[in-house]
């Protein structure tokens, strides 16, 4: 609610690319009433095929960093800030467990990243729980980026 009153109050549109959070994102968006004023939509690009295809993650940066890194989340949040032609993109990509964890890039690692016209802000967590409790709480990272950015805490 309160990312949604500071985007309805600047007159600013939101979009959101997610991986990890499965649309989870979107969902809490999306449960406040009156969100279509301020939320444009997201893009749930699970495999790299659809960061590619969709969001315009060149290849080469799924190559040399991975899907889950500063740089995918980067493109992931200008690209669907392009694509679906929002004021704001924001990010998510990550590993929420309970597999899929190397020792470079653990379970609970997640990259939450911000475009706006401004500049890019990247936020790397890692999120020590379960599968659901990892979701939850990337999906309030990126929420809570988007209000930090609207707040001019960045």
């Amino acid at each position: 609610m309160v990312v949604g009153r500071l985007l309805d109050a600047r007159g600013l549109t939101l979009a959101v690319a997610e991986s990890c959070t499965g649309g989870l994102v979107g969902h809490r968006i999306t449960n406040v009433p009156g969100s279509s004023d301020y939320y444009r939509g997201s893009i749930t690009a699970y495999a790299d095929g659809v960061k590619e295809a969709l969001l315009r993650v060149p290849g080469k940066t799924l190559v040399e960093h991975g899907a889950v890194s500063e740089q995918t989340a980067r493109e992931m949040a200008e690209g669907v800030r392009k694509v679906v032609g929002a004021d704001l993109g924001v990010s998510v990509t990550g590993i929420a467990g309970p597999t899929g964890g190397t020792p470079k890039k653990p379970v609970g690692l997640v990259f939450v990243a911000l475009a706006a016209p401004d500049g890019v802000w990247v936020d790397r967590h890692v999120f020590e729980g379960d599968r659901w409790e990892n979701k939850a709480r990337s999906a309030e990272a990126a929420l809570d980026l988007v209000r930090r950015y609207l707040e001019e805490l960045l």
